[in-house]
């Protein structure tokens, strides 16, 4: 039982209105004398005289074995006081944590020891899931598979895993205190001085690459290319910052293998691709070259047909243009045996004349012939000079004169013209042909209207018949060898006449163009350059 003499109101407030363990323990007796409520409660006790009828007199914890307990007893007599944590145990068998702490006192000469006892259970509990958490955070630092270093707002190292000092290079223990510009290549760590106090000025979140190459400094000064991601966090306003760094020297240099299997990829695929270019060309050359040849083989074909035409309608028509006047001659000699006397003169004259005739057309033909034989052979060459074109005209004029009929007659529209600087003998074949022509087409009493001018710098001469006219299908082929216009077949001629026009207008550099219609006559236009001279 407690003593009663020790009760007065300033024990009753220093016991009994502490919510902890409080206890006035007799050192001598060697058990409690006097216990707040508050204490029986903790220790698990139904009243405060439970405890003081405690059997075993001692309390229940780590540090209240009976050797611990009286050396603990003779430190607190001889130092006063002695504080410490202890796992507990209440009356039910129940642990706690406590912190214990216990003063000496002296009451008439007796050692009393004040009991402090406060439940740390929740502290215990708090500080144990801390050390567990701590204890992983750290598994998890050092035995990442990143380099992990924390820096202060200074740029100081705080902390680094053991992969952060297998990458650098740096033996344990050493990399702590480093500025982080250690770890980055001399040429940049003034940018990176400079990027440090940018991201301690306003911190973000980084992923990692961040679309940048970034390279870092070993111990011994080698460098290698590296991923870096950063993070932050702030413990009572002082920055961390933490980097996450991946070595990816094996991913670069698969990079390179890769872009150089991809260069050597796109050289193969060039290189085939030239080749099937190559190919297509050569295919594409070989194709054209065979085009030509068989462009060439039609083209010889199609000439061999027509030269086949142009020999058999030659044939045709050599055969009735020479038959006729050489018949004419045939019986003009004839005749001629037979008109011996004086007085047969004119009839022999007649056929003399008629002889004359069939000559010169023989000669006519022949000189086409010959003509065109220039022509095709490039044999004929132009040999400007000064000219009047009036006495050509007439020339021409006088030259067909023998194939006028009766009736027939061909009129002149001719200006005053200057002088003209051509070639007259091609221009008198020209005009010989496009007269013989209209006289040849034109019925008896009929006119052939001549009409020349000049435009600009150009002769303009126009050859008008009032003859048969020629059918509009047969226009465009008129200037062809050989070629007779249907409605002429039975007519005497070569067909070559408006082609030899049509070949020596093309050499004065001029050109030709017909008008015609069936019934009414024909028209042919040339068109020649001319140059102007004075003339003194």
């Amino acid at each position: 039982m407690p003593a009663q003499r020790y009760r007065n109101p300033l024990t009753d407030i220093l016991f009994e209105q502490s919510k902890e363990f409080v206890g006035l323990y007799h050192v001598e007796q060697g058990w409690f004398t006097h216990v707040n409520t508050a204490g029986y409660q903790l220790l698990g006790y139904p009243s405060a005289q439970a405890l003081y009828d405690e059997p075993a007199r001692a309390l229940r914890g780590t540090r209240f074995a009976p050797d611990e307990w009286a050396e603990l007893r003779e430190k607190v007599l001889r130092e006063g006081y002695q504080e410490f944590d202890s796992e507990m145990q209440r009356q039910s068998g129940e642990c706690f944590w406590a912190h214990v702490e216990l003063t000496c006192l002296w009451f008439e000469n007796q050692p009393y020891f004040l009991v402090r006892l406060a439940d740390t259970t929740p502290l215990h509990l708090a500080e144990h899931r801390l050390a567990e958490s701590m204890s992983r955070f750290e598994a998890v630092v050092s035995h990442a598979t990143i380099g992990i270093i924390m820096c202060n707002r200074a740029g100081d190292i705080v902390l680094a895993n053991e992969k952060a000092r297998q990458l650098f290079g740096y033996p344990d223990g050493e990399l702590l205190g480093e500025r982080i510009e250690a770890l980055v290549p001399d040429a940049t760590r003034h940018r990176h001085e400079q990027f440090r106090e940018s991201f301690n000025a306003r911190p973000t979140m980084r992923a990692m690459g961040h679309n940048r190459d970034l390279l870092a400094r070993r111990r011994d000064g080698s460098e290698f290319p590296v991923e870096v991601s950063l993070s932050y966090f702030h413990i009572e306003a002082e920055l961390f910052v933490v980097a996450y760094v991946i070595d990816i020297t094996l991913k670069k240099t698969a990079e390179q293998e890769l872009h150089a299997q991809h260069r050597r990829v796109a050289q193969l695929n060039a290189e085939l691709e030239q080749k099937v270019a190559d190919r297509t060309h050569d295919l594409e050359t070989t194709l054209a070259q065979l085009e030509q040849r068989t462009r060439e083989l039609s083209q010889a074909l199609a000439q061999e047909q027509e030269l086949g035409e142009l020999k058999t309608r030659f044939v045709a028509m050599a055969s009735h243009e020479f038959r006729t006047p050489l018949t004419a001659v045939l019986t003009s000699v004839v005749l001629l045996e037979k008109y011996a006397g004086a007085e047969q003169q004119d009839k022999r004259q007649r056929h003399y004349d008629r002889i004359r005739t069939s000559v010169k057309h023989l000669t006519d033909i022949l000189e086409e012939f010959l003509s065109v034989g220039k022509i095709e052979e490039g044999r004929l060459e132009v040999h400007t000079a000064q000219l009047d074109l009036a006495p050509l005209l007439h020339e021409a004029i006088t030259e067909t004169a023998g194939l006028r009929k009766p009736g027939q007659r061909i009129e002149l529209a001719l200006p005053s013209l200057p002088p003209l600087w051509l070639d007259a003998s091609l221009l008198r074949k020209v005009l010989v042909n496009l007269f013989s022509n209209a006289l040849k087409y034109s019925c008896e009493n009929t006119t052939v209207t001549v009409r020349a001018s000049l435009q600009g710098c150009r002769l303009c001469v126009a050859v008008e018949d009032q003859g048969m006219g020629i059918a509009r299908e047969d226009q465009d082929r008129l200037f062809q060898r050989f070629f007779r216009a249907r409605n002429a077949i039975n007519l005497p001629g070569t067909g070559l006449g408006l082609y030899i026009v049509g070949r020596y207008v093309e050499l004065l550099g001029g050109t030709v163009a017909l008008r015609s219609e069936l019934g009414v006559g024909t028209t042919v236009t040339i068109t020649l350059p001319h140059e102007k001279h004075l003339v003194d």
